[in-house]
């Protein structure tokens, strides 16, 4: 054999695994976490009976506490996997770890609910839902000229 097929071979393979190594890195899904990620060793760290100030210490801050009398703490967290680069990330997995204070500021329970326990959040909206319907103005306007009654819906 001459001298250059033998170092062709070698070089040629290497490159063929450089390639290889290459795509494999080249993958098309993005996966977002957002919020407290829950780890279990570290909510076993938190029994019932323990303290506000040693959840505080365990867990850290909470996502969000209740609206009155700050009786549970909510840790929340999503993941969304977006397919390709230009498409909207999907909700795969929601987690809400909700401890529960008794009177005296003590844990009485702890509940880790999923995204099968309830409704979906959208962390990311940039818009308040409200209800009723939603039409534009014009359409406002439009749907009051056949009510039959004068002057605006209320």
């Amino acid at each position: 054999m001459k001298p250059s097929v033998r170092l062709k071979r070698p070089l040629l393979a290497s490159a063929a695994v450089m390639a290889a190594l290459t795509l494999s890195n080249c993958t098309t899904s993005e996966v977002l976490t957002q919020g407290y990620v829950i780890d279990e060793k570290t909510v076993e760290l938190v029994p019932v009976g323990s303290s506000r100030e040693q959840v505080l210490l365990a867990l850290g801050s909470p996502s969000t506490t209740a609206t009155f009398d700050n009786e549970v703490f909510y840790y929340i967290s999503q993941k969304r996997v977006r397919p390709v680069a230009f498409m909207k990330p999907q909700l795969v997995d929601q987690r809400v770890l909700s401890v529960y204070f008794d009177g005296e500021g003590r844990v009485e329970r702890i509940a880790n609910y999923g995204l099968q326990d309830g409704q979906p959040f959208d962390f990311i909206s940039r818009t308040t839902p409200t209800g009723g319907q939603d039409r534009t103005f014009l359409g406002q306007i439009l749907s009051d000229t056949g009510s039959g009654s004068p002057g605006p819906n209320l």
